[in-house]
């Protein structure tokens, strides 16, 4: 039998594993902001909230999850900080680098393996209060278009962790070999092609060769 623990950190996993806040894949899903919130959780009576099924099918669907693989975040028993040994990006103090996605492929941003270089980075400070936490690679791009719509909108801020192991299914930020940075979802990757996608249908699939992307790195977290 699942517990109300289980199904509200469950929710915690799908929206951290899509690069948002819980109140972010609740906007995402087309619901009130607040629907996920910790203080939707327990009535002021001390009773337990349950998510209603209507909302857990539009936050699903929103991410882009089955229901069996939600279930195997209940499975895991754990949250992103837990299976990947993040901390939470909301608790980085003193600012992480961030940059305009536009401006991420101008050049001399970025080394070789997707980390940060250079001193041209401004720095934007996340809520929380843990100085020092979570990945010191980690930096943040300000999106610009919109080809993740509705998920990321123009001036959503995303945290990326150069560090973070990529799996398909997973949001991320990817650099072509011609300089190009792009926000997209990683929807497939073997050693003849790698499909990037958006979210937004109106734009199409892009495919490439593995030696023409120069390095993918998955988005932990998001600012909307």
């Amino acid at each position: 039998m699942l517990t109300h623990r289980e199904i509200w950190q469950a929710i915690d996993t799908l929206a951290q594993r899509s690069g948002l806040s819980a109140s972010g894949l609740a906007r995402a899903a087309g619901l009130d902001p607040t629907t996920f919130n910790r203080s939707k959780r327990m009535a002021s009576n001390g009773k337990q909230r349950w998510p209603s099924t209507e909302s857990l099918s539009k936050a699903l669907e929103a991410a882009g999850t089955s229901m069996e693989e939600f279930v195997g975040f209940i499975r895991d028993g754990g949250t992103l900080e837990d299976v990947d040994g993040f901390a939470n990006p909301g608790a980085f103090g003193g600012g992480i680098p961030v940059i305009g996605l536009a401006q991420a492929g101008t050049g001399g941003f970025f080394g070789d393996a997707g980390f940060p270089v250079g001193g041209a980075w401004e720095r934007v400070d996340l809520p929380g209060a843990s100085a020092g936490a979570g990945d010191e690679n980690m930096y943040a791009l300000e999106i610009s278009g919109d080809s993740m719509a509705p998920v990321y909108r123009k001036g959503d801020i995303i945290v990326v962790s150069p560090a973070a192991a990529v799996r398909v299914g997973d949001r991320v930020v990817a650099k072509t070999l011609d300089g190009e940075v792009m926000a997209k979802e990683l929807r497939a990757q073997n050693t003849k092609r790698i499909v990037l996608a958006s979210l937004n249908p109106s734009f199409e699939d892009l495919e490439f060769k593995p030696s023409q992307i120069q390095w993918l790195a998955r988005i932990v977290w998001a600012r909307q």
